[in-house]
């Protein structure tokens, strides 16, 4: 239904079809402002499903408990009156909306000029909406001569609060003050409240909240000159900018009560326009073109800021009509990812990845695991690895410790000071600051404790007449100073030893607060995740006569892999999870496990106007990929020889670039189609991403999918699928699938997230139940052990009263050994018993191996 503007929907009411027995008992809300994006209307952070109608002619109200400003309403049919058809007759209630907006391209920005030199303010309010198609872009910009600063940027679909009130003390990294919100390049509309007092600070993202306290000196923010909105022009360069900029539109943009976007529309002294300059260059070519009296040996081509492309400007205009001459230009743009070097023919483009950690046709895959879990499943043991943490994504890789020794599955993150440093000659005036360096970069780290279940790391303060808090702390992720350590929760300042009351000084709340003149020390694991890893530490009192410290930080430490055991389970075929759009133009990769005992199903769906991309299962023992970017629909298949629906767990990744399709299935045959080179190229998606299930809730899948990927991001599917009727989170079942993979006759134990080996009943150990439990005995030598009574007796037992055992002694003994030994004859096995019972196991002098087992005879 389109309402011909945008307007502030309320309430809808609807009927059955006039004089029949068709009408729809329960639907669904869609709503849009293009008539191409949908977004679903929600209510408690789910669907929300409306109770329709019970006969033709009643009419049903239905009142929004949140107001819809959009310009199309759809109405989706999900049940109706199983003796009729599908009939509706509609009505949308509402008001109409005004609103300002602005439009930007990604090469301009807005500038808000004050009326004087310096603007300065104890208390901010920024308020605006926006819709993106980029996930990267300043929103706006501030500056100080003073240092002081404000930035509103995308990063990764995620919105950070760049925010400083002047300079800093310690010259520190870069980091942005809060960061809200994830897939914000959804193309949908989001709120944005940003609220200032001093330095205590309101960022608020749609319906979500941080409050933080910012750094500085003052509680003022002193800007200079004015705002930027859309980019941060470099000043005296006109059209160049320092970061990428916004594009998409802003919505009643107001900064401390003044509309900005109505200033611009009303042409206000206050608002100018920058925009980024077109630059003519020229480059050779071996060719001559003729257009009328015109003939050169030049190619005129424009370089603006972030990319390339043909200029349409009265001053090179000419070069479009001759482009099509130049096609064979194919390395412009470069489309190797990961920083592959591109080659051409006349036909096409080749990468080569050799100097990446990236393999494909455009050097799109990378080529390590994404986690030490994954390294562990595959069968591997303790070592230093490479792990991508986001696989295909922008991140590189990051050489960690894999311990995969134990249970749990441990990733460690070394960096270039773990060992015990002594600190003198700190104070207030001239702190000792010590910053870590972890061979990667904050993102890199991040997204390792982000995957991670639990992160600690060690901390150890030795001190001597050395003041622990608050004369000394750490910094950690965001760029904050954190004054409590090791064992003690965050916001508190103070020790482990404050928590148990085991301080030296019960008036103080760590060892150190008691300024002794003996050393002692505050040691314990620091581990809320969303202040690792320590990225410095400070200290600020050893400059007393015999103060000293001496400070050890362990490595970085992490375990329980929250994307490869990530899964749901659907049980009916309506049910399915929705994602924001999959944003996949020249390149996409989706990979994850499934298991089913049904015939055939959905795994996901995202659709296009024209465009759509679809995976399945389309008959027990084939996998269809199935994608059109315009060109028409391009189908691929996997035959597997053998059923995939036999409920255990197979491998499913596609991948489509602009050099070929791919489809590959556990270790079978990879099917490949290459991309032609004529027609559309991009690969344009604006529908919700359906998971489990299609947008026409047609051939749903029952069972289940784990670790899904979508170029290298996880999507939280059990997060998800807590607030949606019909899936639950996990899947049990795991060692049906992955059993074998305990050797030697260890069990595979199920747990919530995997597996493990229980090598209790095995002669190995390891986490397969692999490694040998063995020693080497030198001549004379030899191993006790001491078995248990079934039941606590005294030291005097006598022989007559161990008779109680009796019934609980076994009727046979079951004994397994291997050995290697030169020496006979030898003893390799004795058991005795207090009864006088024994058995032994002797290597005689003929080489045989001989067993005896003696009742009641003195050993």
């Amino acid at each position: 239904m389109d309402l011909g503007n945008r307007v502030e929907i309320t309430a809808v009411a609807t009927q059955g079809r006039y004089g029949s027995s068709d009408w729809v008992t329960s639907y669904s809300l869609m709503f849009s402002d293009t008539g191409r994006n949908w977004k679903q209307y929600k209510q408690e952070d789910s669907i929300w499903t409306f109770a329709g109608n019970m006969n033709a002619d009643s009419v049903v109200h239905h009142k929004l408990l949140h107001s819809v400003r959009a310009r199309f309403v759809r109405f989706v049919p999900l049940e109706w009156n199983p003796s009729g058809k599908i009939g509706m007759r509609v009505e949308v209630y509402g008001c109409s909306y005004k609103s300002d907006v602005a439009d930007f391209d990604g090469r301009s920005s807005l500038l808000y000029r004050f009326n004087q030199k310096l603007m300065s303010t104890l208390k901010d309010v920024i308020s605006l909406k926006f819709k993106s198609m980029q996930g990267d872009g300043v929103l706006f910009h501030g500056e100080g001569q003073r240092g002081d600063h404000i930035t509103l940027e995308l990063q990764k679909g995620r919105l950070s609060l760049h925010l400083n009130l002047g300079r800093l003390r310690l010259p520190l990294p870069i980091l942005p003050s809060a960061t809200l919100g994830s897939l914000l390049d959804d193309q949908h509309w989001h709120s944005v409240l940003i609220e200032r007092v001093g330095k205590q600070v309101n960022f608020t993202v749609d319906k979500h909240t941080q409050h933080f306290r910012t750094k500085g000196e003052t509680d003022a923010l002193d800007i200079d000159y004015e705002l930027s909105f859309g980019g941060i022009p470099v000043p005296g360069k006109p059209g160049t900018f320092l970061k990428k900029n916004f594009h998409g539109c802003i919505e009643n943009l107001y900064y401390n009560g003044v509309n900005i976007i109505d200033l611009a529309k009303r042409r206000k002294h206050q608002i100018y326009t920058v925009v980024s300059q077109p630059i003519c260059f020229v480059l050779m070519v071996s060719t001559t073109l003729g257009y009328g009296s015109i003939a050169n040996q030049y190619l005129l081509l424009t370089e603006a800021v972030g990319y390339e492309a043909f200029l349409l400007s009265p001053f090179c205009q000419l070069i479009w009509f001759f482009s099509f001459m130049f096609s064979f230009i194919r390395c412009l743009p470069n489309y190797c990812e990961h920083g592959g070097s591109c080659s051409q023919s006349w036909t096409t483009f080749y990468c080569n990845c050799s100097d990446t950690s990236y393999t494909g046709a455009t050097c799109h895959n990378s080529i390590y695991e994404q986690s030490c879990e994954v390294y562990r499943h595959q069968g591997n043991t303790a070592g230093f690895f490479y792990i991508d943490s986001d696989g295909s994504g922008p991140l590189g890789p990051l050489q960690v410790y894999c311990n995969i020794t134990e249970d749990k599955i441990w990733t460690s993150v070394q960096h270039n000071n773990t060992e015990l440093t002594r600190v003198r000659g700190a104070n207030a005036e001239k702190p000792y600051a010590m910053a870590l360096d972890y061979g990667g970069s904050m993102e890199q780290l991040e997204a390792v404790i982000d995957g991670s279940e639990h992160c600690e790391q060690e901390v150890a303060y030795h001190c001597r007449r050395s003041h622990g808090t608050p004369f000394t702390w750490w910094i950690g992720r965001s760029n904050e100073r954190h004054p409590y350590w090791g064992g003690s929760p965050p916001g508190v300042q103070q020790c482990e030893c404050g928590l148990d009351e085991s301080c030296l000084d019960i008036q103080h709340f760590c060892n150190c607060d008691a300024d002794k003149d003996e050393w002692t020390n505050d040691t314990g694991f620091l581990s809320f995740k969303d202040h690792l890893p320590v990225t410095q530490i400070v200290i600020t009192d050893t400059d007393r006569s015999n103060s000293e410290a001496a400070w050890r930080i362990g490595p970085l430490r992490c375990y329980g892999d929250r994307r490869f055991w990530n899964a749901v389970s659907f049980y009916t075929e309506a049910s399915y999870l929705h994602f924001p759009t999959f944003h996949a133009e020249f390149s996409a990769d989706i990979s994850f496990f499934f298991k089913t005992t049904a015939l055939s199903g959905v795994f996901l769906e995202n659709l296009g106007i024209k465009d759509f991309i679809r995976l399945e299962i389309s008959s027990p023992s084939e996998i269809t990929f199935a994608i059109d970017v315009g060109n028409g629909p391009v189908e691929l298949v996997v035959q597997s020889p053998s059923l995939l629906n036999d409920n255990q767990w197979h491998y499913v990744r596609a991948e489509r670039n602009l050099k070929e399709t791919s489809l590959q299935v556990d270790n079978l045959p990879r099917s490949t189609r290459e991309t032609s080179e004529e027609g559309h190229f991009r690969l344009q998606l604006n529908s919700q991403l359906f998971v489990g299930g299609t947008s026409s809730r047609q051939k749903g899948f029952l069972g289940c999918i784990r670790s899904l990927h979508l170029n290298g991001q996880k999507l939280d599917l059990e997060e998800r699928a807590k607030v949606t009727s019909g899936v639950r989170p996990g899947c049990p079942g795991h060692c049906s699938s992955y059993g074998s993979i305990c050797h030697n006759g260890g069990k595979c134990v199920e747990k919530h997230n995997g597996y493990l080996c229980d090598c209790t009943n095995s002669p190995y150990e390891g986490p397969f139940c692999k490694k040998e439990v063995s020693a080497v005995f030198e001549a004379g030598t030899s191993v006790t052990y001491m078995f248990q009574e079934p039941y606590p007796v005294t030291k005097n037992i006598s022989l007559s009263s161990s008779a109680i055992y009796t019934d609980s002694a076994p009727s046979k003994e079951n004994i397994a050994f291997s050995f290697v030994t030169a020496q006979t004859p030898s003893l390799l096995l004795f058991v005795n018993s207090s009864s006088q019972d024994f058995l032994a196991v002797l290597l005689c002098k003929n080489g045989e191996c001989d067993g005896m087992m003696l009742s009641g005879v003195s050993a």
